[in-house]
């Protein structure tokens, strides 16, 4: 496997469901990164804000956004993740979508749907947690309010890293941050969190996209109410060495889940 891991974070004022306007200003974020990233993590529903209408902003996977992530990927050869509304049997779903270059994907279905939006009357609710392999890494993928709920994100020695995308509010930034660092600390894994900054019809948003490490520690300097790519390279000697020579995942309870 590859010790190190470069992730990049993408910080970006989300126009309220207008698609091609925020693909053009997330190309041109990137384009303009000289980071060379394996790893490109983008906001939920980077193209479209938290949009409670799918039948206006969703595509399929073989769609227009869809089509742009495969291009991405392949022209930054990079694995993009982020989060986008799928229609799919005539459902809708808030899905986290990891492209690789030359077009393998994996994706996970959010699990725990927004009641405070009304979420869970226009989107299905996934039941399926993924893992996904990076050069040797094990990626967990989660969505947003995914966070608030430490038994479905709880690491059984499965993962190394969990990736975030949200659409988080200023107001709730304090539990953003509070909780990816509680995660990182539980799970003695990496955490990343992808937020979005700007403002919708609902809410502010101020990012405090961030990468913590395995002890609970912020690994890069927060940036606020602006646009940005937040890079940073992770290490997987010092994970290792740290879980082997504080290994509380062995004294962990056992649990089974009914989704």
């Amino acid at each position: 496997m590859n010790e190190e891991l470069k992730v990049s974070l993408v910080q970006h004022d989300i126009k309220w469901e207008q698609i091609e306007v925020n693909l053009e200003r997330i190309q041109y974020l990137i384009q303009n990164n000289k980071f060379e990233s394996r790893v490109i993590v983008l906001p939920e529903m980077f193209a479209t804000g938290f949009s409670m209408k799918p039948h206006k902003t969703a595509t399929t996977m073989r769609g227009v956004v869809f089509n742009w992530l495969k291009k991405l990927s392949d022209s930054t050869n990079a694995i993009v993740i982020g989060s986008l509304p799928i229609v799919e049997n005539n459902r809708y779903y808030n899905r986290c979508i990891a492209m690789y270059p030359g077009g393998n994907l994996f994706w996970y279905d959010k699990k725990h749907l927004f009641r405070m939006s009304g979420e869970e009357k226009v989107y299905s609710s996934g039941d399926k947690r993924v893992i996904i392999n990076v050069d040797g890494w094990r990626i967990a993928l989660f969505i947003c309010y995914d966070l608030r709920f430490p038994v479905w994100c709880r690491n059984r020695n499965d993962y190394d890293v969990a990736i975030y995308v949200a659409n988080w509010p200023k107001t709730r930034s304090y539990i953003w941050k509070t909780l990816l660092s509680a995660r990182a600390i539980e799970n003695q894994c990496y955490v990343i969190g992808s937020n979005r900054v700007g403002k919708d019809p609902v809410a502010e948003y101020e990012g405090a996209s961030t990468v913590f490490g395995f002890d609970g520690r912020s690994l890069n300097r927060t940036i606020l109410n602006k646009e940005a790519i937040i890079n940073t390279t992770l290490d997987f000697k010092s994970l290792y060495n740290f879980r082997n020579k504080f290994p509380t995942w062995m004294d962990a309870d056992n649990f089974y889940l009914n989704a």
